[in-house]
């Protein structure tokens, strides 16, 4: 309902503005036009996010302190809190960036976006760059036309840059026109009432226009006009902050758990630091006023010494959370709960849980949480696999000898795979599909190609569930079968399978590259070893008519049915848990990578 009459009050307000006053419409069409230099820029700055800032993020999550300096150096080269926030938050959502290491990124983001104020206080009002505005845009538009990502993404940053300086321009020229007409100032409060009314007006325009930087330009420019007071620009300064954080708070409705205690907390550090400033005002002025001396900042240079405040209020709210991040992340977790199915991660349907819309903001967030969530595939894979062949999982991933494995079944009557499959299988597979083709939208030729073998790897998941089903059947009516001879084959079929699931599983609880490498290539060997069509076992039973014919076409088929889920494994875990295979040679090449990829109904 809010939503409802929000917009219409928006508008409604703007077009009076525009009707009776045409500096408003200086000032307005100033803010429209930063705006969208904001947004180019920030689409510029995506088209360069690459596999080297997943290592810069990767690198900052081993200490806090390489965290905040992440999160402060990225937003001041991007000037964007905005596009960190989001970045993060997605980040997050993939599993690439922890909590703690998240939350450390978005406070340095708070620091880094007070750079911003400083450049537009110290260029931006004092020089002509409305000049640098024309030539960055006819530069942006020629590097538009070209294929090149590169230069695309350029054109983009030249082509904000541009928008930026004009934007900037159109409101200094808004304000200083006012002078002639109407002063703002007159409208300033003094005392402790006008700094609570000044911190709600900066607070509702930055909700309004999603950006405080817009917010910081307007304010900055209105107090160079001589506009609104020294003491209520600090005020706009401090809701504006505040104000800040609800580009995170919307980015997190799209994600997770953790994106949402992510939202929560860069909240809580906003209001902290606000509520500092307001305490703590006369304080931090007076601070102000030692370091304009100490950095040449004339005593009536009050743009400056608003960029100056902005700092220290971030700088004052970051020393005070520091010593408390540890019990932040604790307040969060345990007050900020996953849904039912996402804690428990066993229902009567088991869902996806790595992918949200938030992913999609980046190629490398989003192919992370596609891993993710292929892994969490595979362990209701393996889980499925080893009941289908009457093993305990539990068995598997000890150390115990294969032989004494067998000896404990998982149940006394044969798992239902097809229940299994409905419950834990269906749902998840499905979503990975239609997430994967629909991220596809909005990435290049390579990064498609690296969701279709990720897709492909989820099929050949399903392919072994499948192949598991179909080899089922004989496993238990041949497991007590006065033969000897097809009763032992059966049992080597089981055992090899039990030991194929072990070489997996150690692959996909590694960590070490080489020992991944290892463990799969021993199960290739394996498979290989095992075949008993390729290794000359059935041709022997056959020939000593060891076994009948009726036998030896089922153990034929299910010697086939055992290889084939040892290949769909293998080929699997190359793209899921081998993560540089692109750099290696194919552990199993006899796996095409080239067909169609389509859901297996079982």
């Amino acid at each position: 309902m809010l939503k409802f009459f929000f917009l219409p009050a928006v508008l409604a307000i703007l077009g009076y503005g525009l009707w009776v006053s045409p500096n408003f419409k200086d000032i307005s069409s100033g803010v429209a036009i930063f705006m969208l230099g904001m947004l180019a820029l920030e689409h510029g700055f995506k088209s360069f996010t690459g596999g080297a800032l997943e290592r810069m993020l990767k690198f900052s999550t081993d200490k806090i302190y390489k965290s905040i300096l992440f999160g402060a150096l990225s937003t001041s080269i991007m000037q964007s809190s905005s596009l960190i926030s989001l970045l993060t938050i997605s980040f997050l959502g993939a599993g690439l960036l922890g909590l703690y290491q998240a939350i450390g990124i978005i406070f340095g983001a708070n620091l880094g976006t007070t750079t911003g104020a400083w450049l537009i206080a110290y260029y931006g009002l004092k020089i002509d760059i409305a000049a640098y505005a024309m030539p960055m845009l006819v530069f942006g538009v020629v590097f538009m036309f070209e294929n090149n990502k590169t230069l695309k993404g350029l054109a983009y940053v030249l082509i904000g840059l541009g928008f930026l300086f004009l934007g900037i321009e159109y409101m200094k020229n808004g304000f200083e026109a006012f002078k002639d007409t109407i002063d703002l100032s007159t409208f300033a409060i003094g005392g402790i009432k006008g700094l609570l009314i000044f911190v709600i007006i900066g607070l509702f325009a930055t909700v309004v226009m999603q950006s405080s930087h817009a917010t910081l330009v307007l304010l900055l420019t209105a107090l160079a006009a001589g506009q609104i007071s020294y003491e209520n620009a600090l005020a706009l300064a401090i809701g504006a902050n505040v104000g800040s954080t609800i580009t995170a708070i919307i980015g997190s409705l799209s994600s997770n758990v953790d994106g949402k205690r992510l939202a929560a907390a860069h909240l809580i550090f906003n209001l902290s630091s606000a509520l500092l400033a307001i305490l703590f005002i006369h304080q931090l002025i007076f601070l102000v006023d030692i370091g304009a001396v100490y950095l040449g900042i004339g005593a009536q240079d009050y743009t400056l010494k608003l960029a100056l405040f902005h700092t220290l209020f971030n700088l004052l709210g970051l020393f005070v959370m520091l010593p408390f991040m540890n019990k932040l992340v604790a307040f969060l977790e345990k007050n900020i709960k996953p849904k039912q199915e996402e804690q428990e991660g066993i229902m009567a349907f088991e869902s996806a849980k790595y992918l949200n819309d938030s992913v999609l903001a980046f190629p490398q967030s989003t192919k992370a949480a596609l891993l993710r969530e292929s892994g969490h595939l595979y362990d209701n894979a393996f889980e499925i696999i080893a009941h289908g062949i009457n093993i305990k999982r539990e068995s598997i991933r000890s150390q115990m000898d294969i032989d004494e494995v067998l000896k404990h079944p998982y149940a006394k009557k044969i798992a239902d795979i097809d229940t299994l499959y409905n419950h834990k299988i269906k749902d998840i597979y499905g979503s990975i599909l239609d997430f994967a083709t629909k991220a596809q939208s909005s990435m290049s030729q390579n990064d498609i190609k690296e969701l279709y073998r990720i897709k492909l790897a989820n099929r050949d998941l399903v392919e072994a569930i499948k192949d598991t089903k179909h080899l089922q059947k004989n496993i238990l009516k041949y497991a007590s079968n006065p033969n000897k001879q097809i009763r032992d084959e059966y049992i080597n079929i089981k055992k090899s399978l039990a030991q194929l699931l072990r070489y997996i599983n150690a692959a996909a609880s590694s960590e070490a590259q080489d020992e991944i490498v290892i463990a799969l290539a021993k199960a290739k060997a394996h498979i290989e070893k095992n075949d008993l069509i390729a290794n000359g076992t059935l041709d022997n039973l056959i020939r000593n008519q060891l076994i009948t014919n009726q036998m030896a076409t089922s153990l034929m088929n299910d010697s086939t049915y055992a290889f084939n889920i040892g290949k769909n494994l293998i080929s699997m875990a190359e793209v899921v848990f081998l993560k540089y295979h692109d750099d290696l040679t194919s552990i199993h090449p006899d796996t095409p990578l080239t067909q169609a990829s389509e859901e297996v109904v079982l």
